[in-house]
């Protein structure tokens, strides 16, 4: 009896376990106009086992991102795919950003970013196609905060571009 429990759990677990696993794709982006700054201020958290792949696929090179082996290269390879990935307009401009920093936090890597010199947010599009290469099912959502109103959009491959107005 026992062996027969035995067999049948080896055979049922893994076929559980296979249709239960399921990997979700998705980034964050907190965008927050603060008006007595006159700023723009950005924040994407994308998780770092995901971009590290996208960006080795992307380079044909192992990229390594939060380790040891991490390099100034893999740095910027990760700054320059999010600045080409990642399009703001407001106002209907497009924005140039001012890179702050970046850090890690447990399995994400958050972005900070600015946009300085705004000094009304009427309106605002964003363009995120971060991992959408890689990740047929990636969704990046967007959450936008200003003093008066939160929206959020969820973007994926199909749709990869949203529009706020204020």
């Amino acid at each position: 009896m026992r062996f027969f429990t035995i067999f049948i759990l080896a055979l049922v677990l893994p076929v559980v376990m296979v249709a239960t696993v399921h990997k979700f794709y998705a980034s964050t982006t907190k965008i927050e106009y603060v008006p007595q700054e006159q700023s723009v201020q950005i924040i994407t958290e994308i998780f770092t086992d995901d971009i590290q792949q996208a960006l080795s696929e992307r380079n044909l090179r192992e990229v390594h991102l939060d380790s040891k082996k991490q390099t100034q290269a893999d740095l910027l390879l990760l700054k320059n795919y999010v600045f080409k990935k990642l399009v703001v307009f407001v106002n209907g401009t497009k924005q140039e950003y001012n890179y702050i920093g970046l850090q890690y936090d447990v399995d994400r890597v958050k972005l900070y970013l600015e946009i300085t010199n705004v000094s009304a947010l009427e309106q605002i599009e964003i363009e995120n196609k971060i991992l959408f290469d890689t990740f047929e099912d990636q969704q990046n959502i967007i959450h936008v905060k200003t003093p008066e109103a939160r929206r959020s959009l969820v973007l994926d491959k199909e749709n990869p571009k949203g529009l706020l107005n204020f």
